[in-house]
Formats: structure tokens, C-alpha cells, sequence
């Protein structure tokens, strides 16, 4: 039978294991697509305002461009935090979303308990469900826990249920590349695993590319993320290696060469996918002189922030602002967000610190790393050193207003160029350039 025509009879539904940025969307994208979408999340929070029809990530509002209140009156959009919920044959999909990663490391315990719940189902159906791994998994995962898991549940893998590996491109920052847009790849196990990924991923993606099998699949996306992890590592070793020039602009002249793509140094690579790339691939690699470079890139991403905070102790500067929490400008995002170490750097070396996010209340950024926050654009004049880390829009603010409050400040640091167009003279430095570091 085909899985699209039994979504869009509306007597099945979609089941969502994970509501973060990455579930919420795909519930969102396909219940547009007027399929019943139930997504499951621990946070009761998240569900009760997914119910009320309001995002609970509210910083994806302009990436959706479209209000998700009409999705949950018509009954496509729900939310739960009973799993039991989704335990019925009536669920034929199920999407997983959920974090593989604790501490900046692998970790696959929710994974499995996602799993857990969803062999409860009858093994029997005429219809047999399939599982659609979203979140990032190492090389080798599908086949050490995934799989054996399931066959230890008597669940025989292309017969009573079906997998699929489908790891997701996204980049919340511009609507235009999204679920539907962006080129989606997949992998199965088994011929009909195949065929039905295609039915149900098509109801939304534009772009599909099969690959031949899971463990192909599998390792795509670590292993873009890892080719990007390293390039952003080596803008950085460039950075570290010639101080006095302009490494910036040389990286962004190599990047007019038809087949290179544009990096720029900084405090670092953030958020879930790249930092972590190249760790999921070496959790998988026992011997020390395999993927050199990319054990290599690792050391040098992370010692970036005592690099940066050495260069502020050697200036003399003792008081710093932090402008930005998350890893990338305009998201509510901090986990793996290189911002935290760089704080925890320039506490070591016993520096006063504050930091500032508007997506951030004082509470959160206090649980977050510990420090105090400040007011924005007030409390500037306080500080002899700002960083910039993201180019949230609330920080671009007039450059009066900015310049009246920064004439005391002696170093500030832009890493993403919010406030490049300004032209600040002497003190400005986009990370990068001739003695930013």
C-alpha cells in the first residue's frame, strides 16, 4: 500500500519523537501538508503552547512564515507528553528527533528509549510502521544498537517494521531553506523501507536523494559537518599562525574561487552539528593514527577560547561584555554553543564578566554559564573589552547610540560582523583581521 495515499486519508497519522527544532518542524511542515501530526516531548511547557497553537520556539516564527493556530484547530498538529499516545497502529510514521548527544559527546540512551516505546506497538499490522531516524548518528550506530535492538524485540527489520535513516540539513536562519527546499537524503535497509521513505518524505521534500543503503546514510551528514568543522579550523590555525594580517580578507578572496566556500576565524565552531561531526565519526575509530586531521581540528577548536582570553589578559583588559549566548545569530540556542567555554576561559583567568542575550532571560544565562547580565545598550560603558559573538538583529542597533556608550571600551571583538558596517576606528576588530588576537 502506498504510505502517502494512507497519510492523506487522514485515518493515520505521524508520530513526532522529539519537539526541538528539529521535531517541531517536521510536525509543523507535514501538518501543513494537511497529515495528522502528534509530536511527544517530555516538556510539558512545550506541549501545552504547541496545543494553544503558539511556538514554543518562538525565534522559528520568520523561518516558518506562518502561523501554526489554524494547524491545531483543524486537528493536523498536536502534542503530548503520554507516549502511550503514540503507541497505536494508527501512528504509520515515526519521525525520531530527539538529541544523540550529552555533554558534547555521543550518547544514545533517549535514542533507545524512544525505541523501547515504539516496539510496543502490535506486531501484527497489516501496515507495518516505520521508523525515520532524523537525529545525527554516528557510523556503525544502525547496525551496533538500532537493529539489534529491534531484533532482540522480535521486530523483524523490512517485514513487521521498517526503517530508514534520514538526517536533516536545516538552517533556521533564512525560510527559504527549509523542510521543503533543501536537498533531503535517505537510506533504508530494505527495498520496501526504500520505497516507503519516498512515499512519506515526498509529501513535504522537493529534493530527494536515495542513498544505497543506511550506513550510507548514516555517515552523510557527519561527514559534511566534519569537511566544514576542519575548514573553519584551519581560518583559525591561518588566524593564529600570521596575527598581523588581515586573514579574514585573504579567506574571503579564496572564497571567489568557483569550487572553495567562505570561511572567517573566531571564537569557534558551535552548535549541534559541526563541533560534534567529527567527534561521532572518531567514536567509532579505536586507533589514534586514523583521522589525524580531524583529531587535530577538534584540539584547535577547542583551544580557541584560551587563545582569545590570553590575547584580552596580555592587553591589560579586566572587564568584558559578551554580546550573545547562542551559537548562531537570532536562534534560542546554546547547547554547544562556544560561547560557554570562552566565558569559562576568561573567569580562569579571573576577569569580571557579564553577558547579554535578548533571547535569554537573567535565569537562563545564569544556569547557562554562571555569570550575571547587564543591560543593553546602557551597561556597555562599563566594560573595557566587548565581544560580540552572534549578529542578532536587536544588536544592531544606530551607531550613535553605540558610540556613546563605548567610548571608555579599548578591544572590541566582532565574530559574526554585526556591527561591520558601523566603520569603527582603531578599538574594532572582526575576528580575524590584522590583530584581533
Amino acid at each position: 500500500m502506498n504510505y502517502k495515499k494512507l497519510l492523506k486519508s487522514r485515518k493515520f497519522k505521524i508520530a513526532v519523537w522529539g519537539t526541538g527544532y528539529i521535531g517541531l518542524s517536521t510536525m509543523v511542515y507535514f501538518a501543513k501538508k494537511k497529515i495528522k501530526c502528534v509530536g511527544y516531548d517530555v516538556n510539558k511547557d512545550k506541549i501545552k503552547k504547541i496545543n494553544s497553537g503558539i511556538l514554543p520556539l518562538a525565534d522559528l516564527a520568520n523561518w516558518f512564515g506562518f502561523n501554526i493556530k489554524s494547524l491545531v484547530k483543524s486537528n493536523y498538529l498536536k502534542g503530548t507528553s503520554n507516549y502511550k499516545d503514540l503507541i497505536s497502529e494508527d501512528f504509520l510514521v515515526h519521525f525520531i528527533a530527539i538529541p544523540t548527544e550529552k555533554d558534547g559527546k555521543p550518547y544514545y540512551k533517549p535514542l533507545l528509549s524512544v525505541l523501547s516505546n515504539i516496539v510496543k506497538i502490535n506486531h501484527n499490522a497489516k501496515n507495518p510502521p516505520i521508523i525515520i531516524v532524523e537525529s545525527t548518528l554516528a557510523p556503525k550506530v544502525s547496525d551496533k544498537k538500532i537493529i539489534p535492538f529491534l531484533k532482540k524485540k522480535k521486530f523483524i527489520v523490512g517485514k513487521n517494521i521498517l526503517l530508514s535513516i534520514a538526517p536533516r540539513r536545516d538552517w533556521f536562519i533564512e525560510g527559504e531553506k527549509n523542510l521543503e527546499t533543501l536537498d533531503r537524503v535517505y537510506g533504508s535497509t530494505d527495498k520496501k523501507s526504500t520505497r516507503v521513505s519516498r512515499d512519506v518524505l515526498s509529501i513535504v521534500c522537493k529534493k530527494l536523494h536515495v542513498a544505497s543503503s543506511y550506513r550510507v546514510s548514516e555517515m552523510v551528514k557527519s561527514v559534511e559537518n566534519a569537511y566544514r568543522h576542519m575548514d573553519i579550523t584551519l581560518a583559525n590555525q591561518l588566524s593564529l599562525a600570521f596575527p598581523n594580517d588581515n586573514i579574514r580578507e585573504v579567506l574571503k578572496l579564496v572564497g571567489t574561487k568557483w569550487n572553495i566556500e567562505t570561511f572567517h576565524p573566531g571564537i569557534g565552531a558551535g552548535g549541534y552539528c559541526i563541533p560534534l561531526s567529527s567527534r561521532y565519526i572518531l567514536s567509532q575509530v579505536k586507533s589514534l593514527n586514523k583521522l589525524s586531521l580531524l583529531r587535530e581540528t577538534i584540539k584547535t577548536d577547542d583551544g580557541m577560547s584560551k587563545s582569545i582570553t590570553n590575547s584580552i589578559v596580555k592587553r591589560g583588559l579586566k572587564k568584558i561584555g559578551i554580546l550573545g549566548l547562542s551559537y548562531k545569530g537570532d536562534l534560542k540556542v546554546s547547547v554547544l554553543s562556544k560561547v560557554i567555554p570562552l566565558v569559562k576561559s576568561l573567569k580562569n583567568k579571573k576577569l569580571q564578566v557579564r553577558l547579554f542575550d535578548p533571547y535569554f532571560s537573567y535565569k537562563e544565562i545564569h544556569k547557562a554559564i554562571k555569570v550575571k547580565t547587564f543591560n543593553f545598550p546602557k551597561d556597555l560603558s562599563k566594560f573595557d573589552c566587548i565581544i560580540v559573538t552572534v549578529d542578532h538583529k536587536q544588536f544592531k542597533i544606530k551607531k550613535q547610540i553605540l558610540e556613546k556608550y563605548l567610548k571608555s571600551c579599548k578591544l572590541i571583538i566582532d565574530h559574526d560582523g554585526a556591527w561591520k558596517k558601523y566603520n569603527f576606528k582603531n578599538n574594532y576588530h572582526l575576528s580575524g583581521d590584522s590583530g584581533w588576537i
